[in-house]
């Protein structure tokens, strides 16, 4: 149901195979590990679980939300015990919004009646946040545009970049700002990175990383000059 690829040392990467291309990851030590966001359907969702809890045999500590989309965040409810981090905009937009949005899809969706919202119990609003987990630095840091509450998950010592939906093959606003996705690409592209998980898609290697953020920095300046163009008619709509 789940296409699984090992991106460095204990880094795995998980991509849906029923929505969307949508991404998640783990991290794991001899111990423990942290799961970076979850999919889109609970089955799936169950399956990452079942990989880290049986074939690897450690417990999940941690879940990090890159924001608070229902493809991103939506699972927490499968991991009782996990501590939940996020943004504080995430915990804020997962309380309101979330719980509303949840409750129509059950109505329509049986897999979801289950699925309950669970809030993150760990926010941090600016700066970086430092989990280490086994030998591995995992460094969170806000990346917002796509949505105001976006952060990523950078592994240091392999210099992978989960990078929530800061990065898709087309980049896409929903609750952000063009500007600020503008900013955080090409903060991406200073990182000097090997690997972009991306929120969804397939992943960006190293040597594809420079022209994909050129591409998708042009792309964004097209839509404004589009709009700029569009505001000058006399209907513009």
């Amino acid at each position: 149901m789940i296409q699984r690829e090992r991106i460095a040392d204990n880094v795995y990467s998980f991509q849906s195979e029923v929505y969307a291309q949508v991404n998640a990851g783990a991290v794991i030590s001899p111990n423990w590990a942290v799961l970076i966001d979850t999919l889109a359907v609970p089955e799936e969702t169950l399956a990452i679980r079942d990989f880290i809890e049986q074939e690897q045999n450690v417990p999940v500590r941690y879940v990090i939300n890159t924001h608070s989309h229902a493809d991103h965040a939506w699972g927490n409810c499968c991991f009782p015990g996990s501590t939940v981090i996020a943004h504080h905009l995430c915990r804020q937009t997962l309380e309101t919004k979330g719980k509303i949005s949840l409750e129509e899809v059950r109505r329509s969706n049986l897999a979801f009646r289950n699925v309950k919202i669970v809030l993150p119990q760990m926010t941090f609003s600016e700066g970086e946040m430092n989990l280490r987990v086994g030998k591995k630095t995992v460094t969170l840091l806000p990346l917002a545009g796509h949505s105001t509450d976006n952060v990523a998950a950078l592994v240091e010592e392999d210099r992978v970049l989960f990078a929530g939906d800061a990065a898709m093959s087309l980049p896409y606003v929903v609750d952000g700002d063009i500007d600020e996705l503008t900013i955080t690409l090409k903060k991406i592209g200073r990182m000097g990175l090997e690997n972009i998980i991306q929120g969804h898609g397939d992943i960006v290697l190293r040597g594809e990383i420079d022209n994909y953020i050129k591409e998708n920095i042009a792309y964004l300046s097209n839509i404004r000059k589009a709009v700029r163009k569009a505001s000058r008619r006399k209907y513009p709509r």
